[in-house]
């Protein structure tokens, strides 16, 4: 039973700290990229080019966070069956 608590908790606050993490990743980023284009603006092209490709990397992250939350998630018990399982205790 402790089993199950701690994957429904795992896959609840795994995802929500995943998408804060990727979110801050994401704005300092950008945040960097504007400041580089700000002070060349010659070189603006390349680094938008580069924060695209971080942003795409950090994003991917957060993705295969939400297909692992997916799996988990599957491997909890339905109500029906935690019902049981409590009945049954």
């Amino acid at each position: 039973m402790g089993y199950l608590v701690a994957l429904a908790l795992s896959v609840g606050f795994g995802l929500s700290l995943a998408a804060v993490a990727g979110a801050f990743g994401q704005s300092r980023a950008i945040a960097a990229a504007l400041e580089g284009m700000a002070r060349q603006p010659e070189a603006a092209g390349q680094i938008q080019t580069a924060m695209i490709i971080g942003l795409a990397f950090i994003e991917s992250l957060v993705i295969y966070l939400l297909v692992i939350a997916f799996v988990l998630n599957g491997k909890l018990p339905g109500l029906d069956s935690l019902a049981q399982l409590l009945a049954a205790k």
